[in-house]
This record gives C-alpha cells, structure tokens and sequence, in this order.
C-alpha cells in the first residue's frame, strides 16, 4: 500500500504508539497516508479506537512476526 510518511513505533507501549501517531498525522495534509509499525499487541485496538474517535480513517490492519502495521488516512 503506498503511503507519505512512516511512524516507527517499535518497542514503545501503550499510549506511545498512539501520541507519536497523533503528532504525526497533525504535522501531515488531509487525505494522507500514514504507515504506524508497532510491537505493542494493544495497538490493534487502541489504532481501531483511535481512528474512529478522531474521524481518522484505519484503512489497514495487520500481524506479522510480532509487528503490527496500520495504514491510517488522514481526515
């Protein structure tokens, strides 16, 4: 999936993944896409939550070798 900016979020635990995600996305245009990488297994729900709290859009989800990786668009 292409995205504008990367967050490497890797080792961080919660609330770090979502502030350092929060201040990226307000340093970014509306309709852009930023890519989270993260190791905190309570990511997936707290990216889910935060999206639909801030009207931010999750476009993607996912798991692989303990990484968690989010596509989220900027409202």
């Amino acid at each position: 999936m292409n995205f504008d900016k990367e967050l490497d979020a890797r080792g961080l635990n919660c609330p770090l993944p979502i502030l350092r995600c929060k201040k990226s996305l307000n340093e970014m245009a509306s309709g852009l896409v930023l890519k989270v990488v993260s190791t905190d297994p309570g990511s997936v729900k707290d990216f889910a939550a935060f999206a639909k709290q801030t009207g931010n859009e999750l476009l993607s989800s996912s798991e692989a070798g303990g990484e968690y990786t989010f596509f989220i668009k900027k409202k």
